[in-house]
């Protein structure tokens, strides 16, 4: 952060600091970023670190620029007419938020996570220098390249349509992050390989790996917010914990996709039917979380609801989604309870 505020000192361009963003990032600091926005008559919001102090900054300027409760966004009760600009400067490659236009905030009171997407809160600029995120954990890294997957995937597993040309750029991230992810792993310090992961972060979650399709089921991260609303658990490793059980759960209906997904990114044998092959690659992917020690069930991710947690959950899930939700399959509170109860 010194870094930072040097080169502003340096320019001579006034600031106030807010420091405090944590992962699944809270309400309550964005309450407080808006109050201290609106004390100090700030005009432009610039967001160091990776998609907690993104989205945090993304929130505080939806709070700035509108009237009433910033939350409302969050809750679908209303939609932003405006957002403070905001500037980037990326330290860990992982949900693309900074050049997305989507945030996500955790409510502390009820434990509840939620998504706002619109294009006001796109970032103006984003400065991405893999040498900044050479001092994360491991564990941190590993998060990051299974939420940027995950980001193309989401897109990829739809029965909405779908183009030639977009299927051979998510393959073509999809088969990136997987190679370099493993770099990573044995190899932290690659800073070529944290170059490849760091553009495909945006590029997983700018739209562009969404062009020609119905904008992509979502509902391994839908799943994955209640998750992390409730457990506090890191996004990533939420998302490698549910995904198998959602996929194998889901598989039969959007057949032809998975089954490509198999071939072309998880490149498993190409013999007995659809189905064998579409499961092999479900399980090539699970063996490939596993490679970079992501957890592929809630035990290994460290969490043991009970039943009562997991109805709470999915009834959470539901509620969230309007009631049901999926392009690979439209599930609704009964499904998103098997799927949890699956994935324990």
């Amino acid at each position: 952060m010194k870094r930072v505020t040097d080169s502003l000192d340096a320019a001579g361009i006034s600031y106030v600091s807010l420091g405090g963003a944590v992962p699944n990032p809270h309400l309550g600091l964005v309450y407080e970023g808006i109050e201290l926005c609106k004390k100090e008559n700030v005009d432009f919001l610039l967001a160091v670190g990776g998609g907690s102090a993104i989205d945090s900054a993304k929130a505080i300027g939806y709070g700035v620029t509108n009237e009433g409760d910033v939350w409302d966004f969050y809750d679908y009760r209303r939609k932003a007419t405006a957002c403070l600009p905001v500037g980037v400067i990326l330290t860990l490659a992982a949900t693309g938020s900074e050049m997305s236009d989507s945030s996500v905030i955790t409510k502390e009171e009820g434990l509840v996570k939620r998504g706002y997407s619109s294009d006001l809160c796109r970032p103006r600029f984003a400065i991405m220098n893999p040498e900044l995120t050479m001092t994360l954990p491991d564990y941190q890294t590993a998060c990051g390249c299974t939420d940027i997957m995950m980001h193309t995937m989401e897109r990829y597993f739809t029965n909405g349509g779908n183009m030639e040309l977009t299927d051979a750029l998510a393959e073509g991230l999809l088969r990136t992050v997987k190679k370099n992810a493993m770099i990573l792993y044995k190899d932290p310090k690659n800073y070529d390989a944290r170059a490849e992961v760091m553009w495909a972060g945006s590029l997983a979650h700018n739209g562009l790996t969404g062009c020609g399709n119905d904008g992509g089921d979502w509902m391994t991260h839908k799943l994955e917010h209640e998750l992390g609303g409730l457990y506090d658990v890191a996004h990533g490793a939420g998302l490698a914990a549910i995904w198998g059980s959602w996929a194998r759960y889901v598989f039969r209906d959007c057949l032809p996709r998975f089954k490509k997904f198999a071939l072309n990114v998880m490149e498993v044998e190409d013999s007995g039917s659809d189905e064998e092959i579409a499961l092999r690659g479900i399980e090539a992917m699970e063996d490939f979380y596993r490679s970079i020690e992501m957890p592929t069930n809630l035990r290994e991710l460290g969490v043991s609801p009970t039943e009562d947690e997991l109805a709470l959950m999915a009834k959470k899930c539901a509620i969230g989604v309007g009631g049901e939700m999926g392009s690979a399959k439209v599930l609704n509170e009964k499904d998103m309870l098997a799927i949890y109860r699956a994935s324990v």
